[in-house]
Protein backbone atom coordinates (compact mmCIF):
# COMPACT_ATOMS: atom_id res chain seq x y z
CA UNK A 1 0.00 0.00 0.00
CA UNK A 2 1.37 3.43 -1.17
CA UNK A 3 -0.07 6.59 0.72
CA UNK A 4 -3.03 6.54 1.39
CA UNK A 5 -4.48 4.74 -1.75
CA UNK A 6 -5.66 1.41 -1.51
CA UNK A 7 -5.86 -1.20 -4.50
CA UNK A 8 -8.81 -2.38 -3.35
CA UNK A 9 -10.45 0.20 -5.53
CA UNK A 10 -13.06 1.65 -2.57
CA UNK A 11 -10.87 4.60 -3.44
CA UNK A 12 -12.45 5.79 0.76
CA UNK A 13 -8.49 6.88 1.81
CA UNK A 14 -7.86 10.42 3.03
CA UNK A 15 -5.27 12.72 1.75
CA UNK A 16 -4.84 16.77 2.53
CA UNK A 17 -8.69 16.42 4.01
CA UNK A 18 -10.48 15.35 1.00
CA UNK A 19 -11.73 11.91 0.53
CA UNK A 20 -10.04 10.27 -2.21
CA UNK A 21 -13.65 9.20 -3.99
CA UNK A 22 -13.91 12.94 -4.54
CA UNK A 23 -11.01 12.77 -7.27
CA UNK A 24 -11.67 11.40 -10.24
CA UNK A 25 -8.92 10.72 -11.41
CA UNK A 26 -8.14 7.42 -9.37
CA UNK A 27 -10.44 4.90 -9.32
CA UNK A 28 -13.59 4.41 -6.83
CA UNK A 29 -16.11 1.64 -6.49
CA UNK A 30 -18.06 3.43 -3.93
CA UNK A 31 -18.21 6.89 -6.25
CA UNK A 32 -19.20 4.66 -9.23
CA UNK A 33 -22.09 2.92 -6.82
CA UNK A 34 -23.50 6.29 -5.48
CA UNK A 35 -23.58 7.73 -9.15
CA UNK A 36 -25.79 4.35 -9.77
CA UNK A 37 -27.54 3.98 -6.90
CA UNK A 38 -28.63 7.75 -6.42
CA UNK A 39 -29.28 7.90 -10.07
CA UNK A 40 -32.73 5.81 -9.61
CA UNK A 41 -34.25 7.67 -6.98
CA UNK A 42 -33.91 11.02 -8.99
CA UNK A 43 -34.95 9.69 -12.42
CA UNK A 44 -38.35 7.94 -10.45
CA UNK A 45 -38.93 11.37 -8.88
CA UNK A 46 -38.50 12.98 -12.14
CA UNK A 47 -40.85 11.26 -14.19
CA UNK A 48 -43.75 11.07 -11.72
CA UNK A 49 -43.55 7.63 -11.73
CA UNK A 50 -46.36 5.53 -12.04
CA UNK A 51 -48.02 8.78 -14.41
CA UNK A 52 -44.81 8.60 -16.41
CA UNK A 53 -44.80 11.89 -17.85
CA UNK A 54 -42.24 12.81 -20.24
CA UNK A 55 -39.49 15.22 -19.28
CA UNK A 56 -36.27 15.26 -20.65
CA UNK A 57 -34.67 15.99 -17.60
CA UNK A 58 -34.49 12.68 -17.18
CA UNK A 59 -30.78 12.64 -19.83
CA UNK A 60 -29.33 14.21 -16.11
CA UNK A 61 -29.68 10.79 -14.26
CA UNK A 62 -29.01 8.68 -17.62
CA UNK A 63 -25.79 10.81 -17.92
CA UNK A 64 -24.74 9.71 -14.27
CA UNK A 65 -25.78 6.74 -14.08
CA UNK A 66 -23.34 6.34 -17.37
CA UNK A 67 -20.58 8.35 -15.43
CA UNK A 68 -21.25 5.45 -12.80
CA UNK A 69 -20.44 2.17 -15.27
CA UNK A 70 -17.29 3.97 -16.70
CA UNK A 71 -16.19 4.22 -13.22
CA UNK A 72 -16.55 0.66 -12.53
CA UNK A 73 -14.86 -0.40 -15.64
CA UNK A 74 -12.02 1.69 -14.57
CA UNK A 75 -11.89 -0.88 -11.56
CA UNK A 76 -11.65 -4.02 -13.83
CA UNK A 77 -8.21 -5.80 -13.39
CA UNK A 78 -6.97 -7.54 -16.29
CA UNK A 79 -6.45 -11.09 -13.86
CA UNK A 80 -9.75 -12.79 -12.46
CA UNK A 81 -10.12 -12.45 -8.88
CA UNK A 82 -13.02 -12.21 -6.86
CA UNK A 83 -12.78 -8.59 -6.79
CA UNK A 84 -12.94 -9.08 -10.55
CA UNK A 85 -16.00 -10.90 -10.20
CA UNK A 86 -17.38 -8.68 -7.90
CA UNK A 87 -16.55 -5.90 -10.43
CA UNK A 88 -18.45 -7.96 -12.90
CA UNK A 89 -21.44 -7.89 -10.57
CA UNK A 90 -21.57 -4.18 -10.25
CA UNK A 91 -21.77 -3.19 -14.01
CA UNK A 92 -24.33 -5.95 -14.94
CA UNK A 93 -26.41 -3.72 -12.01
CA UNK A 94 -25.66 -0.83 -13.80
CA UNK A 95 -26.59 -2.22 -16.95
CA UNK A 96 -29.88 -2.98 -15.32
CA UNK A 97 -30.73 0.40 -14.01
CA UNK A 98 -29.46 2.02 -16.91
CA UNK A 99 -32.15 0.15 -18.55
CA UNK A 100 -34.63 1.15 -16.48
CA UNK A 101 -33.55 4.81 -16.36
CA UNK A 102 -33.78 4.85 -20.25
CA UNK A 103 -37.35 3.30 -20.07
CA UNK A 104 -38.69 5.57 -17.91
CA UNK A 105 -36.97 8.73 -20.38
CA UNK A 106 -37.84 6.85 -23.65
CA UNK A 107 -41.76 5.49 -22.63
CA UNK A 108 -43.63 8.19 -22.41
CA UNK A 109 -43.08 9.01 -26.08
CA UNK A 110 -44.20 5.86 -27.18
CA UNK A 111 -47.57 6.75 -28.02
CA UNK A 112 -46.10 10.09 -30.08
CA UNK A 113 -43.65 8.12 -32.05
CA UNK A 114 -46.35 5.43 -32.89
CA UNK A 115 -48.85 7.66 -33.96
CA UNK A 116 -51.22 6.23 -31.66
CA UNK A 117 -51.26 9.56 -29.50
CA UNK A 118 -55.06 10.72 -29.24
Amino acid sequence: MHGSHSRSGFGIGIRGGTPAFLNPRSRSLLRGTILVLGSLPVALHLSHFPQNQPNLLLILPTLLTCAGTIDHIRCMRSRWSFYHGGVLLCIYMDLMLLSMILFLLLYPYASILSGTHA
